[in-house]
């Protein structure tokens, strides 16, 4: 009988052919544009009756317009801040954190400095490229995904 095992294999060995979330930084999202993602992701807001806050970072993660809601969490204010920050340097939607930590065990992904573990962060896309970021937080991750989601389809929908 011979003994034969069958090795596992670490799914962080693979190589990729190419860089995940290789989307290119664009000119930084004007103000306007910024107002009008958060009046969206605002009006999804007030007809669902959250209280958000709403923050708006350009393509090099600066904070560029925020709004926060009547009665909002104030603890959250940092938390939409640092997820709009985090859509726009990582390039990636915060709920790719989220799920590498809780569902895929990717602890490391905490050592990263600029990483937020909760959805709610969206990159902002305009002719191919990054051009900011929307973050919310006030409710349950669910909720603000939701809100900034309603933010990013109204961005989408002006460069249409």
């Amino acid at each position: 009988m011979s003994s034969s095992k069958t090795e596992i294999s670490n799914p962080l060995d693979a190589i990729p052919n190419e860089i995940p979330y290789d989307v290119p930084y664009g000119p930084p999202i004007s103000l306007d544009q910024a107002q009008a993602v958060i009046q969206a992701a605002v009006a999804e807001a007030k007809k669902r009756n959250w209280k958000m806050n709403v923050a708006i970072a350009d393509s090099g993660g600066n904070l560029v317009a925020f709004e926060r809601m009547d009665g909002a969490m104030l603890a959250s204010i940092q938390i939409a801040q640092h997820k709009a920050r985090a859509a726009a340097t990582f390039r990636r939607p915060t709920k790719v954190f989220e799920d590498g930590i809780n569902l895929m065990h990717l602890d490391y992904l905490l050592a990263f400095d600029g990483v937020i573990a909760s959805r709610g962060g969206i990159p902002l896309i305009e002719h191919g490229k990054i051009i900011g970021a929307i973050g919310c937080s006030g409710g349950t991750d669910s909720q603000d995904e939701v809100v900034s989601k309603a933010g990013a389809a109204a961005s989408e929908m002006a460069h249409a």
